[in-house]
């Protein structure tokens, strides 16, 4: 029986935007030049059509991890939105549906299937830029706002950091992605005071203005209570 409709045909894509902290670039954005048309040339989000019996999520990990190397296999991932505007993709009539993540220090991306280059941008120069494939700087505007406001009440800040880290460190992912400095005196009284958020290793780091920090690694915790107030 062939299925016929009234409705004009709607294509699915998932696009992943992976945020991290890298001591070139700042706060930054994973990104891949497409080495195809439409916007052949241009930074787009690791992302591509989900096949006709994928789940969501599921071709959100796989598109990452065939364009940039990078396995979201156990990867957290957050849906952000679903992007339709008529005429994003000069192709069809497509709906993205935007995820969003933060990797760690150590992740390598390198280029894979259809993209020709893979590379860090700062988050900064994106928001607004024309520069980037579809409406791919929307999503960029719209997962900074999200990740600022998850970093209140979510653990999302460990996730830039290594295994283990200084309460400092951790006070700079705040300060970066919000933009704003922060009081060092209480910003270590309110961290080390949310139940579960860190575990102390016991072991402390030099300083050469000061005395050794402690080094801590995230505990148990999934949320901040009570949450942090972005200035």
């Amino acid at each position: 029986m062939t299925y016929t409709s009234e409705y004009p045909f709607v294509y699915l894509t998932a696009d992943v935007l992976a945020f991290a902290l890298r001591p070139d670039t700042g706060l930054s954005v994973l990104l891949v030049k497409r080495g195809s048309p439409p916007y052949k040339g241009r930074w787009a989000l690791p992302g591509g059509f989900v096949d006709e019996r994928e789940d969501l999520v599921r071709a959100a990990r796989r598109e990452l991890r065939e364009e940039t190397g990078v396995s979201g296999r156990r990867l957290r991932l957050e849906q952000l939105g679903a992007y339709g505007a008529p005429r994003r993709d000069p192709r069809h009539r497509v709906v993205s549906v935007a995820w969003w993540t933060v990797l760690g220090p150590d992740v390598v991306p390198a280029a894979g299937d259809d993209a020709g280059e893979v590379a860090w941008l700062p988050v900064d120069e994106l928001v607004g830029s024309r520069r980037m494939a579809f409406d791919h700087a929307t999503i960029v505007a719209d997962g900074l706002e999200r990740l600022r406001s998850s970093l209140e009440r979510s653990t999302w800040a460990l996730t830039f950091l290594s295994e283990e880290f200084t309460v400092a460190e951790l006070r700079s992912v705040y300060e970066t992605v919000w933009g704003r400095p922060l009081d060092p005196g209480n910003f270590q009284r309110k961290v080390t005071g949310v139940p579960g958020l860190l575990e102390d290793t016991g072991r402390r780091v030099g300083s050469a203005r000061g005395r050794p920090a402690g080094l801590y690694r995230p505990g148990p915790a999934t949320e901040i209570r009570p949450p942090l107030a972005r200035p």
